[in-house]
Order: structure tokens, then sequence, then C-alpha cells
């Protein structure tokens, strides 16, 4: 278990491109977006990472994908209203909330979620 705690903060701190965002930039102007809140020490939130990291990769230049660390940035539970960590929260090309989900969120309904929005 704790190889594993070791190899999941390894990838959390050589990912570049999941970033965190400053708050206020979320969600991006005229951009499909997600932000995913959580913190880099929650192992559910450690399990997200690859997840975002490939949805980075898939949609870049069509949709931003954000990290905000709510332990580093506590100001955004109440701004979000965040219940559990992790949550994604997916807007709409003009900012508006239309899904949220909390906990881990696999890739498949994930880029299900982002295909749905970029199609309207």
């Amino acid at each position: 278990m704790k190889t594993i705690s070791c190899v999941l903060t390894l990838m959390l701190a050589c990912t570049s491109i999941v970033y965190a965002a400053s708050p206020k930039d979320v969600p991006v102007k005229d951009m499909v977006t997600v932000v995913d809140l959580g913190a880099k020490t929650c192992i559910p939130c450690k399990m997200m990472v690859p997840v975002l990291d490939a949805m980075e990769k898939q949609y870049q230049g069509k949709a931003a994908i954000v990290f905000i660390d709510v332990r580093e940035n506590p100001e955004q539970v109440t701004t979000f209203g965040i219940r559990a960590i992790p949550t994604q929260i997916f807007f709409d090309k003009t900012g508006k909330e239309v899904y949220r989900h909390e906990g881990f969120l696999d890739a498949q309904p994930f880029s299900e979620m982002l295909d749905k929005l970029l199609a309207n």
C-alpha cells in the first residue's frame, strides 16, 4: 500500500497537463470547462490524476480541464458548494453549471459528458 501511495504521489507531482488555475478563472470564458476540486493528499483525488491527464490530452483546445486543491484554496469549498472531494463540475460554453459529480469519475463517463457539452 505504501508503494502505491508513493507512485500516486509521484504521478501527481509530475503531471504537467492538469493544472491548478486561479479559482477566479473558472469557468474559462467561452469554453466548455471541467473543474475538479480535490486535494493532493486525498486518495480518490490522486486516482483522478490519470483521468484528468487523459481528458486534457483528448480535449486539448476544445475544453478546459482545471484542478483546484481545496486545501490550498479552502474558500473554494464555499464558492463551489463542495460537500465531498473529489468533485467534478462541468460548465457549458456560457459558464453555466450543467453537471456535478462527487467522488472518483472514470474516463468513459467523463468523456461522454464532455462530448455531450461540445455537441451543443
